[in-house]
């Protein structure tokens, strides 16, 4: 038999049982469920019963919309029985956390009225998109954005029909949403966004609405730190609204499912003043609501008065809401014995069957017409009077608000002329220099002459990546505690206009937030790392994509990324740190917004990042090592060179006026370095062999230009690559990658291309391209091994000291750690 203890456990001497209930987890019942009673951290009841009846009837005329964008096509105001051709043939869109958002929006529009405030709001849960867009109709701004969808019966029937539908608009926050900076599709990045655009915006409030469900994310998760880097001074502030609907698609949320006082502990934990609203009584609701956002407003205004006043930088405990309420709230509680309201079946489309189901298709109608649209609209379908002028006016209507459309207020850059931080160059290939740090001194200047509209973000690496220059003009925000030690080199301050917190994610959506609501950054990343954000830069890529397709959304900056401490310089951190990947990941987006950059040399990257700079509505990704580099151009062939995105080097070439025997090409800084010295070989041990030297900064010229705007035509290709000889190609990433650009190009069967091949350990850094076949005696053998047509026998001495350099070099890495003097002191012989 078993033990009393075992028993109590759940186990018998059979094997085990089903455990029974624990108290502990049924015990949090009450608290987890929005029908056990309003409950509230502030308890007043401020609203008149002449203002709560007028916020019910606004809040169930944006219910009304929502369920008329997922169902309606046609008869939008219900004048008529409702009909099985009214209804839309596809039932596309999400109603779970509708009701929430709307309820939240609301009670933040009384209080940009009371306080004039300057706000505008991002919806965390996109996928309940229909819940604000409701909103921004009534308002009246969605119909000044598009007349069709104008105020009244014909254009409220054109505005259900659109949603979720071919032709219309996606069901999240799109581009095509006026108000939007913030789509929503993947979820995790709303507090990011939001704290991004309010940085040097003091006047600015982010209503934030944060799911439950988005909030298991880990993006989501590090991004409340963020209050840790708000200058109350200088910035505006953000208000969480974690909204507990307590499920995801076909799960309990996380968050919704632990006890109030544990959630309050993490809130508490994260640096927030959370307050409390739950419950499901719409009435008591509303003045719980009423209540606790104000009395949020009212402190985020205290705490900034009181910073601007006193000048005194401090972080205060900002406050945020923890909003439970039921999952499709106004829902129908039951239907056909099973729970809807509450519970993750109203999380799409509440009644999916309504085409082929007599009972769900009554229940449509009976819960549609239960908000009384006949008495919240007028005969030409208009919102009544009185409900019309409960939303703000103009630009203060969050969905007005111009920092949704950042393009609108955005300002140039202030740029000096980057040639006066030019690297001397008076003979190529000779000459090293530090082409990141001289970087470093030019952004310095940057962000001396825009104090408030350009930041650097990073995650913990602007010093490391030597752009630590910047530190003679600005700081690093900081608004923690400071310990003595901090003075030594800390470089913190809480004016600072660097930001770094180890959490790409994070620092990714700071700069997105930013850009999107008029402003200028830059992101600097190790390049391995970078590919944490990959989907992130995906869907930056896909907004700004949809944006040019909007003809009222004005342009904003690009948003530009530097990789560096790059593949091939990870002599102390080996394989883990060797990923150059993520320029496969950007070669897939749209041709119209994306562009990659490999500038050689430090002349090369002073040209190319002003262009960056300058650029709008590109995700410009940019790769450059931080360490001492050989210099090849000046800065006029520079300028040159990287106007044209790819060239020849004519003196690193000896076949002009002649046929090349072979193009030696590179892309990238490191590489180009090998592929040079491979030049140099061949032209010293075979100097009958015409051979012409390209060098590719834009990586998209490879591309025929019918795929790409960069692309070049057949015939400027082959003037440069030619169509008939070989190509030995030395590329900073994975080879297939040009091997794709360059597809079905005349003698691509010629392109013999070298990359990165996950080869990779604490190697040196000659060891390292030896293994991953992109070094000076690899790239010479295969050259020769491509001639013998033109060499026949004659390269194979030639091949067998490579072969001998090779291996000794190997031999050395080995057994000294070090690669030979003559690989580490080379320079450009001729």
């Amino acid at each position: 038999m078993a033990t009393k203890g075992a028993e109590d456990a759940g186990v018998n001497d059979t094997g085990p049982s089903k455990v029974p209930h624990d108290t502990t987890l049924t015990a949090g019942q009450d608290e987890w469920s929005a029908y056990s009673g309003t409950r509230s951290t502030v308890n007043e009841k401020p609203l008149s019963s002449e203002e709560l009846d007028k916020l019910t009837r606004y809040f169930h005329a944006t219910l009304y919309l929502c369920l008329g964008m997922l169902y309606l096509k046609e008869n939008p105001l219900l004048r008529e029985p409702l009909k099985r051709e009214h209804i839309k043939p596809r039932l596309l869109g999400h109603w779970g956390s509708d009701a929430g958002q709307s309820f939240t929006y609301i009670h933040f529009n009384r209080m940009v009225k009371k306080y004039d405030l300057d706000a505008f709001v991002i919806s965390g849960p996109g996928h309940g998109a229909p819940g604000l867009i409701s909103n921004f109709y009534l308002e009246g701004v969605y119909s000044e954005t598009y007349p069709n969808k104008s105020e009244d019966v014909e254009g409220l029937q054109r505005f259900f029909k659109q949603f979720s539908f071919p032709g219309g608009i996606g069901s999240h926050m799109t581009p095509e949403t006026p108000g939007s900076i913030h789509e929503g599709g993947e979820l995790g990045y709303s507090i990011s966004h939001a704290f991004g655009a309010v940085f040097d915006h003091p006047k600015t409030i982010a209503l934030t609405i944060v799911g439950d469900g988005e909030a298991e994310t880990g993006p989501l998760a590090t991004s409340w730190h963020s209050n840790k880097f708000l200058n109350p001074v200088t910035d505006g502030a953000v208000l969480p609204v974690l909204h507990l609907n307590g499920y995801k698609i076909n799960n309990p949320t996380v968050l919704a499912r632990i006890s109030e006082d544990e959630l309050i502990k993490l809130m508490q934990g994260y640096g927030w003043t959370p307050y409390i609203v739950a419950g499901s009584n719409l009435e008591e609701m509303h003045q719980a609501m009423a209540g606790t956002v104000e009395k949020c407003v009212q402190e985020i205004l205290h705490y900034q008065k009181e910073a601007r006043e006193d000048g005194k930088v401090y972080r205060p405990r900002w406050p945020m809401i923890i909003l439970r309420s039921p999952k499709g709230w106004t829902a129908p509680r039951k239907v056909e014995g099973h729970y809807l309201e509450g519970f993750f079946r109203a999380h799409q489309v509440p009644l999916p069957k309504v085409h082929a189901d007599d009972e769900q298709f009554k229940i449509l109608e009976a819960w549609m017409r239960s908000y009384q649209p006949d008495k919240l609209f007028t005969k030409e379908g208009k919102l009544i009077p009185e409900l019309k002028e409960l939303p703000p006016k103009g630009d203060k209507r969050m969905s007005a608000n111009p920092i949704t459309n950042g393009g609108s207020i955005r300002k140039p850059l202030k740029l000096d002329d980057f040639r006066k931080w030019a690297i001397k160059v008076s003979k190529g290939g000779t000459t090293m220099a530090p082409s990141m740090n001289t970087f470093g001194e030019w952004m310095a200047d940057i962000m001396k002459k825009n104090p408030t509209n350009f930041r650097l973000m990073g995650p913990d690496e602007t010093e490391s990546n030597k752009l630590s220059a910047v530190y003679a003009v600005t700081k690093k925000v900081w608004m923690g505690g400071y310990l003595p030690e901090d003075e030594d080199g800390g470089n913190l301050a809480p004016q600072g206009r660097v930001m770094e917190m180890l959490s790409e994610h994070t620092v990714e959506g700071w700069l997105e937030g930013y850009i999107l609501s008029g402003r200028h950054g830059l992101l600097n990343s190790y390049e391995p790392f970078i590919h944490i954000i990959d989907s992130m830069v995906n869907q930056h890529a896909k907004w700004i994509e949809k944006c040019a397709e909007v003809s009222w959304r004005q342009q904003v900056s690009s948003l530009n990324i530097l990789l560096t401490s790059t593949v091939w310089r990870q002599d102390h951190n080996g394989f883990t740190h060797q990923d150059p990947g993520f320029l496969d990941v950007v070669a897939n987006k749209s041709p119209e917004v994306v562009r990659i950059y490999l500038p050689p040399d430090g002349n090369c990257l002073l040209s190319v990042m002003d262009h960056c700079f300058r650029s709008t509505n590109y995700v410009n990704t940019i790769v450059a090592d931080k360490q001492l580099h050989l210099q090849y151009l000046n800065m006029d062939d520079a300028v040159a060179h990287c106007t044209k995105g790819l060239g020849i080097w004519g003196w690193a070439s000896n076949d002009e006026g002649a046929e090349p025997d072979v193009v030696m090409a590179s892309c990238g800084d490191v590489v180009t370095q090998e592929a040079l010295a491979a030049t140099a070989l061949l032209r010293q041990h075979l100097p009958e062999l015409k051979i012409r030297f390209v060098n590719v900064v834009d990586l998209f010229k490879l591309m025929p230009h019918k795929y790409h705007p960069h692309g070049t035509t057949a015939e400027e290709y082959a003037a440069i690559f030619t169509n008939n000889k070989p190509v030995i190609f030395n590329f900073h990433s994975y080879p297939w990658l040009v091997h794709r650009l360059t597809y079905q190009r005349e003698g691509q069967h010629l392109m013999h291309v070298r990359g990165y091949k996950e080869k990779g350990n604490i190697d040196t850094p000659l060891e390292l391209a030896i293994r991953n076949g992109t070094d000076r005696y690899g790239l010479a053998m295969l050259a020769i091994d491509c001639l013998k047509g033109v060499l026949g026998n004659k390269g194979s001495a030639a091949r067998e000291k490579m072969e001998a350099e090779k291996i000794r070099s190997m031999s050395l890495a080995y057994e000294t750690g070090l690669d030979p003097e003559e690989f580490t002191g080379w320079t450009w012989p001729f």
